[in-house]
């Protein structure tokens, strides 16, 4: 066989492969958007009263208990959108479980049997970052502003503004409780080692209060409520990682398989 005929074969093998991914890619993601769609229609017909278990921790410190709509359709729209947030939420096991199945074919034996623990581990880290922020968080930070509020100043919160406000905490505490989970990947790509992420113990304290005044609303409470959890994190990220990372002679037998 020429060599010509060599790289046409190859250029065909591999726009074959790169065409099956796409269509597997699409696949994934059509499951994906199916669930929370599903979530979403079955979840509609209670929106009013997830609107209300939501907004309790405001709720329950405002004065007159009770919030106000600026917008015409706001009363509407709101508990819609929060319904379709809480539907993307609880769809979290499948979306993580659909971007696990796409990546697993092209994992070794040994990589698989860790990356199911993993996979359990985020989802699990994920909906304790949720809970850490409507149960600790929420009430915490509501209770501060409610506090500060000046003499003559009456708190009157718009419900648009609200679910603005609280999807921002509660996604970022989900996303910001998945530190030991990248700690893990990072470790186990080889890009660093468990000894060198603690010696950087002091910039990543650092970085978490950064990271913390970025993600939250300018207030120390809500700052240092994420901060302190995500450098705690990380520390259970070096555990996790000593624990997954492959040894020196494990990444021998793979580099050689």
């Amino acid at each position: 066989m020429s060599d010509e005929a060599e790289k046409t074969q190859e250029d065909d093998l591999a726009e074959g492969t790169l065409l099956s991914h796409l269509i597997e890619l699409r696949s994934r993601l059509i499951k994906i958007a199916a669930s929370v769609l599903v979530l979403f229609v079955v979840l509609i017909p209670f929106a009013q009263e997830i609107f209300e278990v939501v907004s309790k921790p405001l709720i329950e410190v405002l004065p007159g208990e009770q919030m106000i709509a600026t917008a015409v359709a706001s009363p509407l729209l709101t508990p819609f959108k929060l319904t379709f947030f809480v539907a993307l939420f609880i769809a979290m096991p499948v979306i993580l479980y659909q971007v696990w199945a796409f990546v697993a074919p092209g994992l070794y034996k040994r990589e698989k049997r860790f990356a199911f623990p993993l996979l359990a581990s985020s989802i699990l880290l994920f909906y304790a970052g949720v809970a850490f922020a409507y149960f600790v968080v929420f009430p915490l930070v509501f209770g501060f502003f409610t506090a500060i509020t000046p003499t003559g100043v009456e708190m009157m919160t718009d419900i648009s503004s609200y679910l603005d406000f609280i999807t921002t905490i509660v996604l970022a505490f989900g996303i910001a409780f998945e530190v030991p989970i990248a700690t893990v990947l990072i470790v186990w790509t080889g890009l660093t080692t468990p000894e060198k992420l603690g010696k950087a113990r002091p910039y990543v304290f650092l970085m978490a209060f950064v990271f913390g005044m970025l993600l939250t609303p300018p207030d120390i409470i809500s700052q240092t409520l994420l901060a302190v959890p995500v450098y705690i994190l990380y520390e259970l990220g070096i555990i996790m990682s000593r624990v997954f990372a492959k040894k020196p002679e494990e990444a021998e037998a793979v580099s050689v398989k």
